[in-house]
């Protein structure tokens, strides 16, 4: 039981965090655009029509839009066809990887603007996150609540930490460990915006290759913890 939950605390702290970082980095690199909340990208596109723009980057993010959902679409279906949960993370990060080294090398290879390749390579986050939102969707359970949008994980943590507060921590264990749990998820998140925002600044969207990395990480554990369930 404590593997598990301990099982349970790092693969949620970790997507938390590629979340975060994923989110943060293609608003700081790449025109500011949200990649894991994309409906905060309808805030910013409302906001730059009203304030009279009519170029093309506003109406880009939107586009984000039915990206996440042909992701999420597309979570759904290897979920049903692959034998294992955590190949949804497994494509995710290979994505992530991919973003980090078009970075580099699509505009050496192919001449392509840097502007358009930030473009190239926000989409494709989003695809990313969007399979990270599909997998919290359908596998529940292998985190402690959802690793890409904090609004309800904060309204969570704020009714436990009232709930201990008028009744006290003692023989009040369910809002103590809801407290815990939701702490692991923001942290994460956190931790992630901290150094997306960092890394990217400094070098790039090229640094997408870190979550990618993080992300096969949590496949692999994933992996190792199922087959130690069969056994």
């Amino acid at each position: 039981m404590t593997e598990q939950k301990h099982s349970i605390n790092w693969v949620t702290f970790l997507l938390a965090w590629v979340a975060g970082y994923c989110d943060t980095a293609t608003f700081v690199s790449g025109d500011s655009i949200f990649s894991a909340h994309v409906t905060g990208n309808f805030i910013l596109f409302a906001a730059q029509i009203s304030a009279g723009s009519t170029s093309a980057v506003a109406w880009i993010k939107l586009i984000t839009f039915p990206v996440f959902v042909i992701a999420v679409m597309a979570g759904g279906w290897l979920a049903d066809k692959s034998n294992s949960k955590y190949s949804i993370l497994l494509i995710e990060g290979i994505i992530l990887i991919v973003c980090g080294m078009a970075a580099i090398f699509l505009p050496i290879m192919a001449g392509l603007e840097e502007k358009l390749v930030a473009y190239i390579i926000v989409m494709a986050t989003v695809l990313g996150m969007g399979l990270q939102n599909a997998f919290g969707k359908l596998f529940a359970k292998e985190t402690h609540g959802p690793t890409t949008m904090m609004t309800g994980n904060v309204t969570q943590a704020a009714l436990d930490l009232g709930n201990m507060i008028r009744k006290g921590i003692t023989g009040n264990e369910i809002s103590l460990s809801s407290f815990r749990k939701q702490n692991v998820t923001i942290g994460g998140f956190l931790a992630g915006c901290i150094f997306g925002a960092l890394l990217s600044r400094w070098i790039g969207l090229s640094t997408m290759m870190i979550p990618g990395v993080a992300i096969v990480m949590c496949y692999l554990q994933g992996e190792i913890a199922a087959n130690k369930s069969e056994e």
